[in-house]
């Protein structure tokens, strides 16, 4: 999950309050120090901590709790908005002008995922319906062109290089006329161990020449706060105009790469928070904070679901529900869907209220290996199967089982799932949208 360590004390921290008899000032000063002590350990500046929680106890203690909230609530959301504006508030999106092609450059040193990231970001606007070209400027690096030829062509994204040329701006101007058919233009550039000046002089150099739309710098989450000084210095050469914050799944020390781009002046457009290529969002802080303190981030799971299910599947996904006409073949299409928009436990996180609840890493792991069986089981079934399944009887159980290579209890346990979730349909199907609404709203339990 999302910065685990640090959401998971953040929310006992709130879980404090919610249990708490009276709001005094006893209790703030106790909050203020559980959430100092919490970002700290996600290695979080020092000096914005307290900064931070200095506006949060100033807050909690002098506001008066607005018509139609508890004080407790208005605790709670005191620590949410701050924590928001600590991040930045607004979501800082790349905006595609219709010029072509829309240059982006990718900037930052050796090892921060810059070639995983620009499939990533290639595949994100792919997705959107836009023609996507990569460039590969790293001629310092022998293994750079084809790995980032590979990462490209995965997702049938055409790349442009050259192995043999070592002058990165002849590369460029090689190509020059080709990339205007594309609307963005991904432009990978050399990374180094360190802040060097050679390449500095190269990046420059390319920065005034190419003259990019854009420019990103990929910062690896797992530096730490030592992400400030590269931010700064990319930011001073290059005038970045973004961040992206990669590994940011995987570490204990990602709040000292968020800070350190809010001291360095440097948004942040997107988060990288796994391996695979859909494995990237936009940075939205009002999201990030909801998911952190385990209130979800409904915007985030819609973004996925438009990635992975059309506007027309969905209307009429949606008419079948309805009208209560849903199929193996429909459960198929769903865990095909849920499959693009990333892992079950990550999925989850974005469910309001879910985040809340403990859920053990290994059964999270139980429920993905059970949906691959239940994927392993659709196929082995017939046509006839998908669209009737009440005629599964034993002896098709037993067939089913044996030709997907999983128990009859795998079987029956998936009709079993699909009858539950076919009655469940119907009923929301019937009931009023409002007051099932009101049911998966998320929010602290006991903020009366």
């Amino acid at each position: 999950m999302v910065l685990d360590n640090l959401g998971e004390k953040l929310r006992e921290t709130l879980k404090k309050v919610a249990g708490s008899v009276f709001v005094d000032e006893s209790l703030v000063n106790e909050l203020v120090k559980d959430i100092q002590r919490a970002l700290i350990s996600g290695d979080v500046n020092v000096s914005l901590v307290l900064e931070l929680t200095k506006k949060i106890k100033e807050r909690a203690l002098n506001e008066e709790a607005p018509t139609g909230l508890s004080k407790k609530e208005h605790l709670v959301n005191i620590v949410y908005e701050e924590l928001v504006s600590f991040l930045g508030e607004e979501k800082n999106e790349i905006k595609i002008e219709s010029k072509k092609p829309f240059k982006i450059m990718l900037v930052g040193l050796f090892g921060s995922g810059k070639t995983t990231t620009i499939g990533k970001i290639a595949n994100y606007y792919t997705k959107r319906g836009l023609k996507v070209a990569g460039v590969g400027l790293d001629v310092h690096r022998p293994a750079a062109p084809e790995q980032l030829k590979q990462a490209l062509e995965a997702i049938n994204v055409p790349v442009y290089i050259d192995k043999e040329e070592k002058n990165a701006l002849k590369i460029y101007e090689k190509y020059d006329k080709e990339f205007k058919k594309y609307d963005v233009l991904l432009i990978d550039t050399a990374g180094r161990d360190a802040l060097s000046d050679e390449l500095i002089k190269e990046i420059k150099v390319l920065n005034s020449k190419i003259k990019p739309d854009g420019r990103l710098l990929v910062l690896s989450a797992d530096i730490g706060q030592a992400a400030q000084k590269q931010a700064e210095v990319f930011n001073e050469n290059c005038d970045v105009t973004g961040v992206v914050v990669s590994k940011l799944d995987g570490t204990a020390k990602g709040g000292g790469a968020l800070s350190a781009c809010k001291v360095a002046k440097a948004p942040i457009v997107f988060v990288g928070l796994g391996e695979k290529v859909e494995d990237l969002e936009t940075f939205n802080p009002t999201g990030f904070v909801s998911r952190l303190l385990g209130m979800g981030d409904i915007e985030a799971l819609l973004e996925k679901a438009k990635e992975a299910i059309t506007e027309d599947d969905a209307k009429d996904m949606e008419k079948k529900f309805l009208k209560g006409e849903f199929n193996l073949i429909d459960l198929y299409d769903q865990m095909e869907s849920m499959n693009k928009m990333g892992s079950f436990s990550k999925l989850l996180e974005m469910v309001p209220g879910m985040g809340q609840l403990k859920l053990p890493k290994d059964a999270l792991n139980v429920q993905e290996d059970k949906l691959k069986r239940w994927k392993y089981i659709l196929n082995s079934c017939s046509r006839s199967e998908l669209e009737n399944p009440e005629n599964i009887d034993t002896s098709r159980a037993e067939r089913i089982a044996k030709g997907s290579g999983t128990s009859t209890g795998d079987v029956k346990e998936l009709i079993k799932q699909y009858k539950q979730s076919k009655k469940m349909i119907k009923m929301m199907g019937s009931g009023d949208p409002s007051k099932l609404m009101k049911k998966f709203k998320g929010g602290m339990p006991g903020l009366k």
